[in-house]
């Protein structure tokens, strides 16, 4: 049984990655009732080793199987909470981002969902130019 509280940590999950992290928060229950477990999860973020990637300057290219991610009807953009992540990852410099996919990049903007095979047709590209 988890023992409920009127204070909790708060956590959120790594946008990039999709695992939880401490944000270094309490979070209190302003009526002082035992509402809250020991952890609180309260939404997306980076976690301290991709918020150090995008200080320096990477994009993460986060894989995502379409099929399987719950994009509603007559939405173009894929929200974290709806991706289903193959657990590939890759991490481009800005701009070289912005050259390979012809696109520009908000500078707030930490990563991009791809389809399946992007970031190993990207793998692909490099090996044949080393």
């Amino acid at each position: 049984m988890d023992h409920k509280s009127f204070v909790s940590l708060e956590q959120r999950l790594c946008t990039v990655c999709g695992r939880p992290f401490d944000t270094g928060h309490l979070l209190l229950d302003k009526r002082l009732r035992p509402s809250m477990t020991h952890h609180t999860t309260t939404g997306w973020g980076l976690c301290p080793e991709h918020q150090k990637l995008f200080d320096e300057g990477f994009v993460a290219l986060i894989e995502c199987d379409p099929a399987r991610s719950g994009v509603p009807a007559g939405s173009t953009r894929l929200q974290p909470e709806q991706a289903y992540r193959t657990g590939r990852l890759a991490h481009l410099r800005r701009e070289v981002f912005t050259r390979v996919f012809n696109v520009a990049i908000d500078d707030e903007q930490a990563c991009v969902f791809v389809e399946s095979g992007v970031i190993e047709r990207l793998e692909a590209m490099v090996s044949a130019q080393g």
